[in-house]
């Protein structure tokens, strides 16, 4: 039992680790609380260089700063993190359920906290897809044991209280949990 605790707090702590990175590395320029933030070596983090060779052996080099991830970029980025944290977790599981020296309690237990992340994997999907056909432009769910948080783009007005209902209905039909584990977040 002492394993398996080891093995979800790995997991969630994989998990914390991930959404920080990803909340760290989104940041806009408005949110960095200082230069040294954004700036090593006296570059602009994000600046890139264009380089053209001209036909008279000449190089033009300019450059333009990137802008920080927005819209889509946004919901992109968290999909990415959240399945590169995923990767990392199932290949520990699955490590540790091949493991002939593990106890067969671990073994069992790494193998059912894979399949919880394949289940996990499945809803999310689902509940994405579902809120994006209800006509919001972007969203992403995380699915954990202590219930589902929901990031959905900014709407022109803003997520009203029917708005929020109605996601909340799809995430209580999709994942089986109660209305109050689950926060709804509009991204900005």
């Amino acid at each position: 039992m002492k394993k398996r605790g080891a093995i979800y707090s790995v997991v969630a702590l994989m998990l914390c680790v991930a959404v920080y990175l990803n909340w760290y590395y989104t940041k806009t320029d408005g949110d960095l609380t200082g230069a040294t933030d954004y700036q090593a070596d006296g570059k602009v983090l994000g600046e890139a260089v264009l380089v053209t060779h001209l036909e008279d052996g000449r190089e033009e080099v300019s450059s333009a700063q990137t802008p920080a991830l927005r819209g889509g970029e946004y919901f992109s980025q968290a999909r990415l993190s959240r399945q590169q944290a995923r990767d990392e977790a199932v290949s520990i599981l699955t490590q540790t359920a091949e493991n002939a020296g593990a106890t067969e309690e671990a073994r069992a237990a790494a193998s059912t906290d894979i399949k919880l992340l394949a289940d996990n994997a499945v809803v999310e999907a689902r509940i994405e897809n579902l809120v994006i056909a209800k006509g919001y432009r972007d969203c992403v769910a995380f699915v954990n044991q202590n219930g589902v948080n929901v990031i959905v783009a900014k709407t022109e007005n803003g997520l009203d209280s029917a708005d929020v209902a109605r996601i909340r209905d799809i995430v209580m039909d999709e994942a089986n949990v109660a209305a109050e584990a689950i926060k709804v977040i509009e991204a900005d």
